[in-house]
């Protein structure tokens, strides 16, 4: 029988628990009900996991004494709006939300963003919990705090920290999940090999494809040790002035290549990291800070987890230009007084942030993978 493992977010009196393994939805009620204030909750979610997930929660929180509105928005990235925003606010409004009210996010990354952004607003601020249903959502999104939404001029730019009161990680929604979908998680559980764990990144190269398969041991242990590597950053440096940036590592092209593919769905947020961090590897090569053997290995396994590493993989990238990917790219929240912020490698493992790198060596990069054959 598998164990349910709990990771501790050290933010002293807004510390929380991130608790990781199957059925933890069927159990969600007792969990949450000694964590927030009131009897009612707004549970946020989308159209896509309402049809798996929202039934068995309701049904836990009703049994807990907690009362349920549920507010439905549709699946996709193109949710994460002003539009979707003001929606989901004015629903809690107009149902009777008052400052005892919790706001629970059932979803990935998307759902969890726009309804944490949700619960900071509205009274001021609302107990909120997190439970997210992707990968992606279970070792990133969900930790830390960021919430926010997406403007015309790029992903993320409008939002708030503000951190849950608890994350459950239910491990049994993965095998709900399109195998696209799992991909794009793991390459979010990569990226914490990269920055700083050399012997993570080792063990995903054995372990990656059980991971992608379904292994269920193999899961657990990858979330949690994501966990436990992001809940250490976020202790550390909750805002994000320094260490956190590392999160980063690959971002700042995968925000501008989600932004130019027109947050559709033709591009996923994890496979935009993949390519993002393959780029953030092979710019610290031109520069002579990593060994290129070092962007191989990394763009080797990624491919051979079925995830994109070149720009040209994306589909339509073929009608972008070099120029509008470096303009958005200086719109990027940790952009500082016009100039792009990277994160950058040493190697495997070793990561950091720079302002000081000139836009034309990155502009030739961006040039050369737009027209590097796909697949190649």
């Amino acid at each position: 029988m598998t164990t349910t493992q709990t990771v501790r977010v050290g933010l002293e009196e807004r510390s929380y628990d991130i608790r990781v393994g199957p059925g933890l939805i069927a159990g969600a009620g007792n969990e949450i009900k000694p964590l927030i204030r009131g009897r009612k909750a707004f549970v946020v979610t989308d159209s896509t996991v309402s049809g798996y997930w929202l039934e068995p929660l309701t049904r836990s929180l009703d049994a807990a004494g907690i009362a349920v509105t549920t507010i439905v928005v549709p699946p996709g990235e193109s949710s994460k709006s002003f539009a979707d925003f003001e929606h989901v606010c004015c629903r809690m409004l107009e149902d009777g939300v008052d400052r005892r009210s919790a706001v629970i996010a059932l979803g990935g990354g998307v759902v969890g963003d726009l309804a944490g952004y949700c619960a900071a607003s509205v009274m001021r601020g609302l107990d909120f919990i997190q439970i997210p249903t992707t990968l992606l959502a279970q070792v990133d999104s969900s930790v830390g705090g960021k919430t926010g939404i997406n403007t015309p001029q790029g992903k993320n730019l409008v939002g708030a920290f503000y951190q849950p009161k608890l994350v459950l990680a239910d491990t049994g929604t993965l095998d709900t999940l399109p195998k696209r979908e799992v991909r794009a998680g793991y390459a979010e559980i990569v990226k914490y090999g990269l920055i700083r764990d050399a012997a993570f990144f080792e063990w995903l190269e054995q372990h990656g494809a059980d991971l992608i398969a379904g292994d269920e041991a193999v899961r657990i242990s990858a979330i949690v040790e994501s966990c436990k590597a992001k809940a250490a950053v976020v202790a550390a440096d909750e805002r994000e002035a320094g260490l956190r940036e590392l999160l980063n590592f690959g971002h700042t092209f995968a925000h501008a290549l989600e932004a130019a593919a027109g947050f559709d769905g033709t591009l996923l947020h994890g496979e935009a990291v993949s390519v993002g961090m393959i780029q953030a590897l092979e710019l610290s090569r031109r520069i002579g800070l990593c060994a290129g053997q070092d962007t191989e290995r990394a763009r080797s396994h990624l491919a051979s987890m079925g995830l994109k590493v070149r720009v040209a993989d994306i589909p339509g990238s073929a009608r972008w230009k070099a120029e509008a990917l470096l303009a958005s790219m200086r719109r990027d929240k940790k952009a500082r007084d016009g100039s792009i912020r990277f994160v950058l490698a040493r190697g495997i493992g070793d990561t950091f942030s720079s302002d000081d790198v000139a836009p034309d060596t990155v502009r030739a990069m961006l040039q050369e993978d737009l027209t590097t054959t796909a697949g190649v």
